[in-house]
């Protein structure tokens, strides 16, 4: 049965509704940061708006409070999952590596036939020309690629994001090109909410001061919640707000949060900065682009791409793939034996001991002679010397023959045994 690709999706990432919805694997945390939204939002409906509809002298206003809180909370909420619940810009990941860049490290140990191993290397850092800037991108051992500018590889999702500015716990997703504008509007949206919260809560205790209740603990002892909301707002400011303090210099520069904090003791140009009206346009005025992952295709099974291998082993696999060839090659071996014997035995001929007679003359004495029974003491006419080199002669060509054959014999065996394996 065929697969979707959300189904066999390698990296660390949890998928709902049949994979419309894409989170980080750390996606529970996002409903602490929802409980951390809507009770405190709860609690001001409940005990302090409510209490503020009838303080103004059209009576119909102050159910304004009361919407705005409720609208500004879902609006926070849906930024929230606008930011989470979608494709960071996740670059999918490659099934076989790049090709072209195969080298083989032949520093490696031999195998036991005494046959090089190659080593597949890659030049793990490329350049690019970013706006007149040169920028480094690294290739990536887990999604076997070369990484886009501005690109890095999350260690908590198992996968390369696009423009990559930090993995946020917070809302248990990346922040990443797709979704990083969301995630600003999230973080200043909860930033103007607690603002609001904490405005109202203010209001109400003025309110109560001008009522029954002339002082400030007074009035802070009638309403617990509000004071429980001022604190939990002026906390919150600390935190959202510090952070839409932060992303808003990083966007007037055109920067992210990974590359501000590593890059941040080098002297660097940077290569993206195009100043800050078109900073903030390009992070809100440009079109989002579209997902390069179709989380809900099925799944398109390429046969594996077989790595590439050295001239070496290509030799040694058209030779077994050619037995013909493998034949002629020992056929010519075995004719080097041949003429290694030949010149073997004109060197014994030359280098054979004289034995000089009683009468003074010289003799040769040869193999055909003691097999001949010929006395070694009688002198031998030239003729009879090259009569017994060329005894020598024949018998070495007997001897290559039979070497020649015991080759031919191997050489056949050795093919029989590779058609046996194949």
């Amino acid at each position: 049965m065929a697969k979707r690709v959300y189904e066999v999706w390698k990296g660390g990432n949890k998928f709902l509704f049949s994979g419309r919805l894409i989170f980080g694997p750390d996606a529970r945390s996002l409903l602490i940061t929802i409980s951390l939204i809507v009770a405190p939002a709860a609690i001001f409906c409940v005990f302090v708006a409510r209490h503020l509809r009838h303080k103004f002298s059209p009576h119909d206003v102050g159910y304004s409070i009361l919407a705005v809180a409720i609208a500004f909370t879902i609006y926070v909420l849906v930024l929230l999952l606008l930011t989470s619940a979608r494709d960071p810009g996740i670059v999918p990941r490659a099934s076989h590596p790049p090709g072209e860049d195969f080298s083989y490290d032949t520093s490696v140990p031999n195998e036991p036939g005494g046959r090089q191993t190659p080593s597949l290397q890659f030049p793990r850092i490329r350049e690019e020309i970013v706006n007149g800037v040169p920028v480094r991108i690294k290739y990536c051992d887990t999604c076997m690629l070369y990484r886009p500018p501005r690109c890095s590889h999350c260690s908590i999702c198992n996968n390369c994001v696009e423009r990559f500015d930090h993995h946020c716990p917070w809302v248990g997703q990346c922040i990443g090109q797709r979704n990083y504008r969301y995630f600003f509007m999230f973080v200043s949206s909860s930033t103007l909410l607690c603002i609001y919260v904490f405005s109202m809560c203010a209001l109400y205790i003025k309110f109560l001061m001008d009522e029954n209740y002339p002082t400030v603990w007074k009035a802070l002892k009638h309403s617990p919640a509000s004071v429980f909301l001022m604190i939990y707002c002026f906390i919150a400011l600390w935190f959202v707000g510090g952070l839409t303090g932060f992303h808003s210099y990083l966007i007037s520069t055109n920067q992210t949060t990974y590359e501000n904090f590593r890059y941040r003791s080098d002297n660097r140009d940077n290569a993206y900065d195009r100043g800050c009206v078109n900073n903030c346009l390009e992070v809100f005025c440009r079109k989002t682009k579209p997902s390069r992952n179709k989380f809900r295709s099925f799944v398109n099974e390429d046969p594996p791409r077989p790595p590439p291998i050295n001239r070496y082993r290509e030799s040694e696999d058209e030779s077994a793939s050619n037995p013909r060839s493998k034949v002629e090659d020992d056929l010519e071996f075995g004719g080097d034996l041949l003429k290694i014997s030949q010149r073997r035995n004109f060197e014994e001929v030359d280098d054979e001991i004289d034995v000089r007679d009683g009468n003074g003359t010289h003799g040769i004495i040869t193999e055909s002679e003691l097999v001949s029974g010929v006395d070694p003491q009688l002198p031998v006419s030239r003729s009879e010397v090259r009569n017994s080199s060329w005894g020598r002669r024949s018998s070495s060509w007997e001897i290559s023959a039979e070497v020649l054959a015991a080759n031919s014999t191997a050489t056949e065996s050795r093919i029989q045994v590779r058609n046996e394996a194949r």
